[in-house]
């Protein structure tokens, strides 16, 4: 990534670059760019719900949804999103907001209860591990971190996570019981997962007969081209190789509707269903079917569903594109930096020499300019190469974005000349 400068040259461009730090410094910014939040006018898009819905407490079959019951969700609403998940209507749950809880739930059930399939439970086992493709999300790695479950790293490429070290690690280590997945427009990288990658992931041997995927289809929907990048159906491509207990996927409408008043899904195989359905039974006698009413009548159907993810597209395209465009312009041609260009999700990454993401974090947040924290792309929060930067472009406005990311292209370039001239 570096290129070669002659010491005068580096003494310029170093000197330079201090200049601008400088200058930033002294501008007084507050900007965050820490989460992949909707921003308000995103969320407006869905002000409906408040007035949802209306009289009307009776699902499409006449039941009434003020009363307990309906564990597996409103039907209705499963029909809307079950082409979006790949999971059909029967075998997906619609559940309460949050699908990181189902991600959660499904930990501590394995752990307690074992899963289909096997008589043993996790927590019984020795030791317990999960792969990890890096970078990836870390509220996955921290629902490990909290039960002690060992975290293994497995390098992300252009297709998806190494499937060589992944069939390689799964194959011989049967203490190895899942892998954590973000499927398409993945975070932080916004790589979506080949063909080739899902038939590998549901035929491959595992030394563990318990192993799960755990499918997290976050970004279904969320795409910022013409392009809807398609990916190809893991939950059946699992049944066809005769591993059909393998995937839980896991969706939700968090950036989707209201983040913090939403619907979770969950879809797997039907003896999956049914394990996950009696253990929530002991915990809750139905989500929140009004809520669930809400959504469908706001959506409607496939098409409206479609129809309201444009109008998120909208509003975020803008900004990824300015993004790209600032960065090019800042840092294109220095050897200091690497970007993606998603095509849909929430995220941009960002690449600096090794050593340098966890300075270039530092100086930002001395300027004003909130990051996430270097290393929290990977378990434990440690990037062994320190060089990942994720950067969130959704929740500020358009003009502190650009602030942000020029400012940010200003630290890359300081710690960058700092770290070569040594």
């Amino acid at each position: 990534m570096t290129i070669e400068l002659s010491p005068d040259a580096l003494a310029g461009l170093l000197e330079q670059a201090r200049k601008e730090y400088q200058n930033l410094a002294g501008c007084g910014l507050s900007l965050d760019l820490t989460r992949g939040k909707p921003a308000p006018e995103q969320l407006d898009l869905s002000n409906a719900l408040f007035s949802l819905p209306g009289e009307r407490y009776t699902s499409a079959d006449g039941t009434d949804l003020r009363n307990y019951g309906g564990l597996q969700g409103l039907p209705e609403l499963r029909e809307i999103f079950a082409e979006a998940l790949q999971v059909p209507v029967g075998q997906l749950l619609a559940a309460g907001n949050s699908s990181l809880e189902l991600m959660h739930d499904c930990v501590v059930h394995a752990l307690l209860s074992g899963v289909p399939g096997v008589e043993s439970r996790w927590v019984d086992q020795d030791r317990i591990a999960f792969l990890c493709p890096v970078p990836g999300y870390d509220r996955h790695f921290g629902i490990c971190e909290r039960f002690g479950i060992e975290m293994i790293q497995v390098p992300m490429t252009a297709e998806g996570p190494d499937m060589d070290v992944v069939e390689r690690l799964v194959a011989e280590d049967p203490a190895i019981k899942g892998i954590w997945c973000v499927p398409k427009y993945s975070n932080p990288t916004g790589i979506t997962y080949s063909d080739a990658t899902v038939a590998r992931l549901a035929s491959m041997s595992t030394a563990a007969p318990d192993f799960r995927i755990f499918w997290d289809n976050a970004y279904a929907v969320h795409h910022l081209t013409d392009t809807s990048v398609e990916i190809a159906d893991l939950l059946a491509a699992c049944a066809e190789a005769g591993h059909p207990d393998r995937t839980f996927v896991f969706g939700s409408t968090s950036k989707i509707t209201l983040a913090g008043a939403g619907v979770a899904f969950f879809g797997s195989s039907p003896a999956n269903v049914e394990w996950l359905l009696s253990k929530s039974a002991k915990r809750s006698i139905g989500p929140d079917k009004i809520n669930q009413l809400r959504h469908a009548i706001l959506l409607q159907d496939t098409d409206g569903l479609r129809t309201h993810m444009e109008r998120h597209r909208a509003l975020l395209q803008p900004k990824f594109d300015a993004v790209a465009r600032i960065l090019e312009a800042e840092l294109g041609g220095s050897g200091l930096a690497g970007w993606t260009s998603p095509e849909g999700g929430y995220f941009v990454t960002l690449e600096v020499p090794e050593g340098c993401a966890k300075e270039v974090v530092r100086r930002a947040a001395e300027a004003g300019i909130v990051l996430t924290p270097a290393g929290a792309t990977h378990p434990y929060g440690d990037d062994p190469r320190d060089a990942v930067i994720r950067i969130a472009p959704s929740y500020p406005g358009l003009d502190e974005l650009e602030q942000a990311i020029k400012g940010l292209a200003v630290c890359v370039r300081l710690v960058g000349y700092e770290r070569q001239s040594r």
